[in-house]
């Protein structure tokens, strides 16, 4: 074998190596820092230059919690009306979703419940969402309160996440709010009080977050991914398809190991951005 063929070899091997693989979406209006807060989480790094995503792109982490190996597939979807179509394919066979508003922007934050309603029509029933306030640094210029976000997260019927967690059960879907941007503190137009509300009459799990400062994001994914491994330990198998259970999608092919757990329907990994972002 010669030393490329062994280099791609040992890659191949590296990127197998998973107990579970989870797909995973965020989504939200257009410039809530959906990209930002991906970028952040995945290389560590933040540019204050604006790129609208065009369609919809992904990355791939592994991180270890409750002692698994958990490869996941995050997308990142694209806000505006036009690629509706096209995002909403990619609900199918997603383990869960971090829905975002932009805590200085009202339009961002009053659209969470059609957000909502698109989960509902193209995604699994027990698909777990995180609702994110975003921009928490730009507190000056806040214009959905926690408040708010707690409210409508508790409507949802999901839970809303700023310090401490509410308890949920597999009945009862669980969703975080997230309100993205808190750095811009001057900016704020979302008071933290309002998104409590809002997350509390919603139902949903609350985070304000900051992907310049770097606050929440790392929280926001590990928290959802303890609940899906928390749902798939107490949930039975589902042989329907409709819903993932402990062995839900078992891979077959593409030579993982057997008793791989992929948790999404997509046979192969992406092979590439799908769109410029």
């Amino acid at each position: 074998m010669t030393q490329t063929n062994a280099g791609g070899a040992a890659k191949d091997a590296a990127d197998q190596n998973f107990d579970y693989m989870f797909k995973l979406l965020i989504i939200g209006n257009s410039s809530v820092g959906k990209t930002s807060f991906l970028f952040r989480y995945a290389d560590d790094s933040f540019t204050s230059a604006f790129v609208s995503t065009v369609g919809i792109d992904f990355k791939v982490k592994t991180v270890f919690r409750q002692d698994k190996r958990v490869k996941l597939q995050i997308w990142d979807t694209a806000g505006q009306e036009r690629y509706r179509t096209i995002t909403t394919a990619y609900y199918r066979g997603a383990m869960g979703f971090i829905l975002m508003y932009d805590i200085t922007n009202e339009e961002s934050f009053n659209a969470v419940q059609d957000w909502c309603t698109q989960i509902k029509m193209y995604s699994w029933d027990n698909a777990q969402v995180v609702l994110v306030g975003n921009k928490c640094d730009l507190e000056q210029d806040r214009a959905v309160s926690l408040e708010r976000g707690q409210r409508l997260a508790d409507q949802l019927g999901k839970f809303l996440y700023i310090l401490d967690i509410k308890t949920h059960s597999w009945e009862k879907t669980p969703v975080m709010l997230i309100g993205n941007k808190c750095d811009a503190t001057n900016e704020r137009v979302v008071q933290t009080e309002n998104a409590e509300k809002l997350a509390t009459e919603l139902g949903l799990e609350f985070f304000e977050t900051s992907a310049k400062e770097n606050v929440n994001v790392k929280v926001v994914f590990e928290r959802l991914v303890d609940i899906i491994l928390e749902k798939m330990s107490d949930a039975p198998d589902d042989p329907s398809g409709s819903g993932p259970g402990a062995n839900a999608y078992t891979s077959q092919a593409g030579g993982y190991n057997k008793g791989t757990t992929r948790l999404t329907t997509n046979d192969t990994e992406p092979k590439g951005n799908q769109c410029s972002c």
